[in-house]
């Protein structure tokens, strides 16, 4: 680089012509503006009829042995379970489960209601019609244009300021909920759960024997002579 061309640095007197001004205060806006406003209503009815019928035999007999040396030495461990079920279930009738429902559920609204509210509230002509202009023609301002909205900002520049959307939304909610449930439930049922169990351990032993057994011997007759009735009748008359 040649010495003409190399940086020079600024004397004392062009640091001292040297000036600065202050930055305007940072002005935050808020792109969109977001008011939401919902009005629903809602009517919601769930009328729930069950009617549950079982007979049922169940059986379950459980033989279990265990033998274990833990830590041990020279130990032996024996576990003996013996089991013998002779099971006899036997069921005679009915399960009846009945459960009627009748609901009668009037969720209706007169949406005409509110429309003709609103058609009501606009001025007519005394036939029925709405009014309309006298001279057949728009109002214009003496030089023959429409008028100005006097909502639209004057400067074009100004309308950047404040929020650039504005969404108001207002909610009203209205809920009607209605459930009728009407359940009934009828079983016969048998059980039988024979449980044989046999455990032997040795836990930290020398020259140790442990030994368990069961035996277990059971003869199990189940009989059922009998009806299971379950009825549930609900009647309902809901209006919402």
């Amino acid at each position: 680089m040649d010495a003409q061309d190399a940086p020079r640095p600024l004397s004392p007197e062009e640091l001292a012509a040297e000036t600065g001004a202050a930055l305007p205060d940072k002005e935050v806006i808020s792109l969109l503006d977001l008011n939401a406003d919902l009005d629903l209503a809602l009517d919601a009815a769930a009328p729930i009829d069950l009617a549950v019928a079982a007979n049922a035999n169940v059986a379950a007999p459980i033989d279990a042995a265990v033998a274990a040396n833990v830590l041990s030495d020279g130990s032996s461990a024996q576990a003996l379970a013996d089991q013998g079920v002779l099971i006899d279930q036997g069921i005679t009738g009915e399960a009846v489960a009945t459960a009627p429902q009748d609901s009668t559920i009037d969720q209706g609204g007169d949406p005409a209601t509110a429309d003709g509210a609103a058609a009501a509230s606009l001025p007519t002509d005394g036939t029925g019609a709405l009014p309309t202009d006298p001279a057949g023609a728009l109002p214009t301002d003496p030089t023959g244009a429409l008028p100005s909205d006097p909502t639209l900002p004057a400067d074009p520049a100004s309308a950047l300021d404040g929020d650039l959307l504005n969404v108001d939304v207002d909610l009203a909610a209205d809920l009607d909920l209605a459930a009728p449930i009407a359940g009934a439930v009828a079983a016969n049922a048998n059980v039988a759960a024979p449980i044989d169990a046999a455990v032997a351990a040795n836990v930290g032993s020398v020259g140790s024997e442990a030994t368990a057994v069961a035996q277990q011997d059971a003869i199990i007759p189940q009989d059922i002579d009998a009806d299971a009735n379950a009825t549930a009748d609900q009647q309902s008359d809901i209006q919402q």
